[in-house]
């Protein structure tokens, strides 16, 4: 292998775990849940990138609304400084388009010949030497011109999987024959026995040039997109991040496809690497339970909870007691705005309330009750149909946009650090236990000039009290539009 040959790991960090919901949300999902160390998954996938020999920049596709979140996360855990490359979409078009995306940008900054590791940004991988060591079998096939893809060794017959069949012998690993659907138990059993199929861990690894020529064979629409997306996007360069915005324009065209259907299937270059690494999805709560220890009556507790007569429940409660008795083979999960109850041989269905969630246009759909932004977070304590009750914290530095309200007045009371106030035309600099108070309709900004975060209690009141009643003039992470600044 040509060492000149740079590995690039790319995170793909989309989708919205709906059936891991009340945790995952649309504005908080699956990536940035916390396991038991404390750590999210994204930064478990950034920590197994950034350990692989030689790799030097990660790259990153994620929606735009979650930059700040992700560079968050990356930041407590990039001990390395490694650079960070952000492609940022607009929204979701499938894994096809952001892997093209992904491969022009590494074509463009380097070199067609240098190998993308592709990486679920929600997958957990408890044997890192193990992948490792089927990173470097993949990339020597990646170096001889094929599309390789990982295929775990599969333990049971699941059904909640696609499969990989492989195909006659290339060294490392296996010409692929077919994908092959989930299947039925039966079908599922019948791979098991027969040990020439493999679970599709959606983990790739190629040269550029090679994942861009068989686009073009294959799927020269999402190629296109891709070009367009790039060729108008938007870019900011530092010393520690390069962040390219891909156009609506261009990325909208692009097909809402899978990389699977979209080119693995059709392709004659597709290779797979059997692997056993720990691997799992984290796709449903069940499958999380399996990753906890249980105690004696089989049940897996995350918090305090006093049971009575339980058997082989999964609890999840950490922020305040749960009490059970009599009940089993359930899984309950209890956050400060929703709790979730369902059958442990459900856990698939959770779905379903996501989407009755999202039909009702229901804030439990996307948002928590504690809500990150660029600048902290907010978090409400209380509210009724004429005020609303928030905690914010800023972070130091920090600020909130230069903003306005139509219908609602807020009070600002500081807990702890300091707050530099712009109020209509006044500026003040508020310490701890000190108020002031914003009218409807006047012109406002908080910001944080300390060292430490800056704690606040807000109490809105008005006729509406929704986050969009909200009109930017400037704000200093770029979410004010062009026309409204003065």
């Amino acid at each position: 292998m040509n060492p000149l040959n740079g590995l690039i790991p790319c995170i793909i960090s989309g989708g919205s775990g709906t059936r891991l919901w009340p945790v995952s949300r649309q504005n908080m999902p699956k990536p940035f849940m916390r396991m038991r160390d404390d750590q999210s998954l994204l930064q478990k996938t950034f920590l197994r990138a950034s350990r692989l020999p030689g790799v030097q920049s990660i790259l990153t596709v994620t929606n735009r609304d979650l930059l700040f979140r992700t560079l968050d996360d990356y930041r407590a855990v990039n001990i390395q400084r490694l650079a960070l490359e952000l492609l940022l979409e607009p929204f979701g078009r499938n894994t096809a388009a952001a892997i093209a995306v992904a491969a022009l940008h590494v074509q463009e900054h380097f070199g067609a010949e240098a190998q993308l590791l592709v990486m679920p940004a929600d997958h957990l991988i408890l044997d890192e030497t193990a992948f490792a060591q089927a990173v470097e079998k993949a990339r020597a096939l990646a170096e001889a011109g094929y599309l390789v893809t990982f295929g775990i060794q599969p333990d049971r017959a699941e059904t909640g999987f696609g499969y990989i069949e492989q195909g006659a012998a290339l060294g490392a690993g296996f010409q692929v024959r077919r994908f092959v659907e989930k299947p039925d138990l039966a079908t599922a059993q019948g791979y098991l026995d027969g040990g020439k199929h493999l679970w599709n861990a959606g983990m790739f690894c190629f040269k550029a040039a090679s994942l861009l020529e068989e686009l073009a064979s294959h799927a020269p629409a999402v190629l296109d997109a891709a070009k367009a997306a790039l060729e108008h996007s938007q870019s900011l360069h530092n010393s520690s991040s390069r962040q390219r915005e891909l156009s609506p324009e261009g990325f909208g065209t692009a097909p809402d496809i899978s990389i699977d259907v979209a080119l693995m299937e059709k392709s004659a270059k597709v290779a797979v690497v059997p692997c056993n690494i720990g691997w799992s999805d984290i796709g449903s709560w069940e499958a999380l339970r399996q990753l906890t220890p249980s105690d004696d009556n089989g049940n897996q507790i995350n918090g305090e909870a006093i049971l009575h007569d339980v058997h082989n429940c999964y609890i999840d409660s950490p922020k305040r007691v749960l009490g059970a008795v009599g009940v089993r083979d359930l899984i309950i999960v209890d956050t400060p705005d929703a709790l979730l109850i369902a059958d442990a041989h459900r856990s698939q269905d959770v779905r379903h309330i996501v989407a009755e969630l999202k039909r009702q246009n229901h804030p439990a759909f996307s948002l928590h009750r504690t809500v990150t932004r660029p600048w902290g977070t907010y978090t409400v304590l209380e509210e009724s149909t004429r005020f609303k009750i928030k905690r914010i914290v800023v972070k130091p530095k920090g600020s909130l946009s230069l903003q306005m309200h139509h219908h609602r007045s807020e009070h600002w009371v500081v807990v702890s650090g300091a707050a530099m106030i712009t109020n209509g035309e006044r500026e003040i600099l508020l310490n701890m236990n000190e108020s002031t108070y914003i009218p409807a309709g006047h012109k406002h900004r908080l910001t944080n000039p300390g060292i430490i975060d800056l704690v606040m209690i807000e109490v809105q009141s008005g006729e509406y009290l929704g986050e969009d009643d909200i009109v930017r003039y400037d704000d200093i992470y770029g979410r004010a539009p062009v026309e409204e600044k003065p």
